[in-house]
């Protein structure tokens, strides 16, 4: 169902950030091209959660290895010409306002700032692009208007040990931000909850006229890292009206349960713990809701395929992922997301992994708790993840033991570098 915004809305998505803590993935594209759920971009969560709030005026601002990112917005996401208020756009920085790149979220608005003057907007959501959740913005607008804000921040409570990682608030009983602290040392936890914090989600709705006031005084003020949660939010406290969306309240179409999933896919364990959360009979986070889609590219790809073996072995998928293209040949594979186009070969086996389009795994290989990036060829019998080692492999190894095969070139009829 889709929301209709009454006042002109404008949105602007903050994806140019490097994403090094999630490399090699962002090794040669930007963390929010990085794929997810197997057919999706990360990206994709948060333009489905504004296009389905009826927001159609939309800004992608890149910056670091854009390349991918801008192919999968011009394939997935172009709406056509003939609304000229209904697009998505990427917009790279292009030193409207000197010859610096971005030097925090505040500066990269800032130096874009010509687009929300010719759009002339009531409201500005301004929202990260590499989060996975599913939210209703318009309600959140709603809520911004009810108050008459200059400025709403969307927040979820966490973990007082986990808080340290993100802006925490203090607020009033109406929800307006008595005080705000961008990654505290000592996180101060929540009104009658001593062991939560309330953290910035990244997200925040602005009145246009409040918006452009306050990034001008960030821009000349010499001291500031041109930053939301760091500057201009801390000191608009004193003389805007600052308030908090408790995300938790948030309601979706077609979502009889609380909607309180929200994660930071920043680490690779935090990405590869959320695409676990998808293979449950009854997910954490379900990507099987018509009322709240998740769009993303579309492709001519064949169904998947589960096909016997010469030696009449039956390829099998339990509590997993399998997505179009992909042909499992008596192989087994458990608790997985499997991409577009993979071949799986007799007698593989693949276990709580996540592998990427266009792979080959070979006879009898063994994966466990591995990453694939696309293009790879896995050879046979070879076992990666589980405890085997990775020496001699250009491989990376967190320390909770999920491994890593990065991304390798896709040559015309084939498939990259061979692992042996």
């Amino acid at each position: 169902m889709m929301r209709a915004m009454q006042k002109s809305v404008l949105a602007m998505v903050m994806a140019g950030g490097r994403g090094q803590r999630l490399h090699p993935l962002t090794a040669s594209r930007a963390k929010p091209a990085v794929p997810f759920g197997g057919q999706y971009r990360i990206i994709d969560f948060v333009l489905s959660n504004l296009v389905n709030s009826g927001i159609y005026s939309i800004y992608v601002l890149t910056q670091f290895k854009s390349q991918s990112l801008n192919e999968h917005l011009q394939y997935g996401w172009g709406f056509g010409s003939i609304l000229r208020d209904h697009f998505v756009v990427p917009v790279p920085a292009q030193m409207q306002t000197g010859d610096a790149w971005y030097r925090g979220t505040a500066d990269a608005i800032f130096q874009n700032l010509n687009l929300v003057r010719e759009s002339r907007p009531h409201i500005v959501c301004i929202f990260g692009g590499d989060h996975i959740y599913r939210m209703d913005v318009s309600q959140m607008i709603a809520f911004h208007e009810e108050r008459v804000a200059d400025c709403t921040v969307a927040a979820i409570p966490v973990p007082l040990k986990e808080a340290s990682a993100f802006g925490v608030m203090e607020v009033d009983e109406d929800g307006c931000i008595t005080g705000f602290e961008e990654k505290p040392v000592r996180p101060k936890p929540m009104p009658g909850d001593p062991t939560r914090a309330l953290v910035s989600m990244g997200n925040y709705v602005f009145s246009g006229r409040a918006l452009v006031n306050l990034l001008q005084r960030d821009a000349d003020d010499s001291r500031s890292s041109h930053d939301f949660g760091k500057d201009v939010i801390p000191g608009a406290l004193k003389d805007h009206r600052i308030y908090c969306y408790d995300f938790t309240k948030n309601r979706i179409p077609g979502q009889s349960l609380p909607n309180a999933y929200w994660r930071d896919v920043g680490t690779i364990d935090s990405y590869f713990d959320a695409s676990m959360d998808l293979r449950a009979v009854i997910p954490d986070f379900n990507l099987y809701n018509p009322g709240w889609p998740i769009r993303s590219t579309r492709y001519d790809d064949p169904p998947a395929k589960f096909v016997h073996d010469a030696e009449n072995r039956v390829g099998r998928a339990i509590n997993s992922i399998v997505c179009a293209g992909t042909i499992l040949s008596g192989a087994t594979v458990r608790n997985s997301i499997i991409g577009r186009n993979v071949r799986i070969h007799s007698f593989a086996e693949v276990k709580d992994c996540i592998i990427f389009d266009h792979v080959e795994i070979g006879r009898g290989a063994k994966l466990e708790r591995c990453i694939v990036d696309k293009n790879n060829r896995i050879a046979d019998g070879l076992e990666v993840g589980g405890g085997a080692g990775a020496a001699g492999h250009d491989w990376t190894v967190t320390p909770s033991g999920i491994v890593v095969v990065p991304k390798q070139p896709r040559y015309e009829g084939g498939i990259g570098t061979i692992l042996i």
